[in-house]
């Protein structure tokens, strides 16, 4: 499992997590509410948990 942090602008995170979601290789099994960055309305960070398709059933 990986948990992962991304931090962009709302539209560029939501473009990544559709990449995640269509991946054949990860599972995506966890996606957070956007949390804003201090001190900016233009950046936030989303924490994501992916684990490989292949492992999926050790969840």
């Amino acid at each position: 499992m990986l948990k992962i942090r991304l931090m962009g602008t709302i539209q560029e995170i939501r473009w990544f997590e559709k990449l995640l979601h269509k991946s054949t290789n990860l599972v995506v099994t966890e996606f957070s509410k956007p949390f804003h960055n201090k001190g900016t309305n233009k950046y936030c960070r989303v924490y994501t948990e992916v684990v490989c398709a292949d492992h999926e059933h050790e969840l």
